[in-house]
């Protein structure tokens, strides 16, 4: 596998250049722990429900997904309810507002691996981006340091305006290659969710790479990628990761 073969590599963000799925997958569970708690819910939330359910998906899509797989229905709402309103929208507030709390006392540190591979692909011209469900994407390449490195970042905030479907549609993706002017058959997608491997499946991108960070490799090449890695220093030649730290 070689991704000079390709002009451009199209990445998720949470979990595949930083940690900060980890944030999430808390803040999901910390919200929906509470919320079935106080409906007396017996069933508990667990972390696979955010692989199923959630993970790659915008917000209140996960919400409305993970809610349907216990059978509550709840209105719709406005995206600017308060976290209090008992309402998707409100529901997925709440759980952004939980979010914003750790990143902001916390920070990120991108992973090395993932950093290493930019320097790659940086020194062979390859043109990058940013596809992201999350509308947190500009303020999480901030504080990983990495907002610089980036011509087009396309998140939830895009994908509303351009009314772009989310993941497992492919639309935010082709849209990123187009903005980039490349075509999917000579762009990679880079993905650690079941949702995302399945977008870039559809869209028939030139090569599908899951970085597995916990849905397991089995999973991520039934929904998908053509290849598997655990982390993106795999990728990394090892003659142009000492060029580029010379």
């Amino acid at each position: 596998m070689n991704t000079d073969d390709f002009d451009a590599v199209l990445f998720d963000l949470d979990g595949v250049l930083t940690p900060t799925a980890d944030v999430h997958m808390m803040a999901w569970e910390k919200m929906f722990s509470e919320y079935l708690a106080a409906r007396g819910i017996d069933e508990p939330y667990t972390e696979s429900d955010y692989f199923d359910h959630i993970d790659g998906k915008p917000r209140y899509d996960g919400v409305r997904s993970f809610l349907a797989s216990r059978d509550i229905t709840l209105p719709e709402g406005d995206s600017d309810d308060p976290a209090d309103a008992e309402t998707v929208c409100g529901l997925g507030n709440r759980k952004n507002d939980v979010f914003a709390a750790v990143l902001e006392t916390d920070g990120v540190t991108p992973y090395p691996g993932s950093v290493a591979f930019l320097d790659q692909l940086q020194a062979s011209g390859t043109k990058v981006a940013v596809v992201s469900s999350s509308r947190n994407a500009t303020a999480v390449l901030a504080a990983a340091g990495l907002a610089d490195r980036f011509e087009v970042v396309v998140d939830g905030v895009v994908a509303a305006a351009e009314h772009l479907a989310g993941k497992p549609s492919p639309q935010t993706f082709l849209f990123a290659a187009e903005e980039l002017g490349v075509s999917a058959d000579r762009a990679v997608v880079v993905e650690d969710a079941l949702s995302g491997v399945a977008a870039g499946h559809a869209g028939d991108f030139g090569l599908v790479i899951g970085v597995d960070r916990g849905v397991g490799a089995d999973r991520l090449l039934q929904s998908g990628a053509d290849v598997v890695v655990a982390d993106l220093a795999e990728l990394v030649d090892a003659d142009a990761a000492e060029s580029v730290t010379e």
